[in-house]
């Protein structure tokens, strides 16, 4: 049996919490330590193992055909068989 908690009820306070000075000083020299080594200039990492190539990628278009239909759906062009209804655009994946 789940038992119900009152959220309007007001909360007990704790004294082992950190004060918000210490969180701001304690999160300060975090960021201070992460950031010393780091000078932002992102071209001090050498680019390794990557072949640049001068090619053009080409893909031929084909029309969509008389017995395919684009989904409404997920607007993949299916074929006609994959339809979910006769009267919808819906494939069958989507419906």
């Amino acid at each position: 049996m789940a038992t119900t908690t009152d959220y309007d009820a007001p909360r007990e306070q704790t004294t082992d919490e950190d004060s918000l000075e210490e969180l701001q000083e304690r999160r300060a020299s975090q960021t201070s330590q992460t950031l010393d080594g780091d000078d932002g200039d992102p071209t001090q990492y050498p680019v390794v193992d990557i072949e640049l190539l001068d090619e053009e990628l080409t893909v031929d278009v084909v029309p969509m055909q008389l017995d395919e239909f684009r989904c409404d759906g997920c607007f993949l062009v299916r074929h006609r068989a994959q339809r979910a209804a006769p009267d919808r655009a819906v494939c069958i994946d989507c419906c």
